[in-house]
């Protein structure tokens, strides 16, 4: 007797964030100085993306 072949159910693969690009992070231009004359400095830091709040999935509405 052959076996029933046993099949599940996928879900469909979810969109990617469009502001990170499905990585969850982003980069940020480092700001230095006080707070009445800040600066913007060529160095990068990586921040989670407020978007999808680090999950790399486009949010549904």
């Amino acid at each position: 007797m052959a076996n029933a072949r046993k099949t599940t159910a996928r879900k469909p693969a979810a969109k990617q964030c469009p502001d990170c690009d499905g990585k969850g992070e982003i980069a940020e231009t480092v700001r230095v100085g006080s707070r009445r004359a800040p600066r913007e400095t060529s160095d990068q830091q990586a921040a989670l993306c407020l978007v999808c709040f680090g999950t790399g999935e486009a949010p549904t509405t």
